[in-house]
């Protein structure tokens, strides 16, 4: 059974950091590549990254690009986003997602974590 659970989300001033993690299980880790999303109150859900397990390809959206970054853990079968110089428009719940191959998951993705929420503000 494929599983996906985040944790660090929190409560964060502005300017401030976090580290969020995906813990996987369930799938063979190499053959994923995890994508990292959120969704913000009233908007839509949205992929701001995402992390190809075996070649370590990384995406970013624009508006996360020279302040988060997602890395890969083969030991733990984990993958992290890195979040520094947050703002209030990074408040969102964060959910991570997987799907088998080199390409981003997409909102259709079959396999979600529970999301962990985070709120900037001061």
């Amino acid at each position: 059974e494929v599983q996906l659970v985040e944790s660090g989300g929190g409560f964060v001033q502005p300017g401030g950091s976090l580290r969020l993690s995906c813990a996987t299980s369930g799938f063979t880790y190499d053959d994923y590549t995890i994508g990292w999303f959120r969704q913000a109150p009233g908007k839509a859900r949205e992929g701001i990254s995402c992390i190809s397990n075996r070649y370590g390809n990384t995406y970013y959206r624009p508006s996360v690009k020279d302040r988060f970054t997602v890395s890969t853990d083969h030991a733990k079968n984990m993958v992290y986003l890195q979040m520094n110089s947050l703002k209030p428009e990074d408040t969102a719940i964060y959910y991570c997602a997987a799907d088998e191959g080199s390409e981003c998951p997409q909102q259709w993705v079959a396999y979600w974590g529970q999301g962990t929420q985070v709120t900037v503000s001061s």
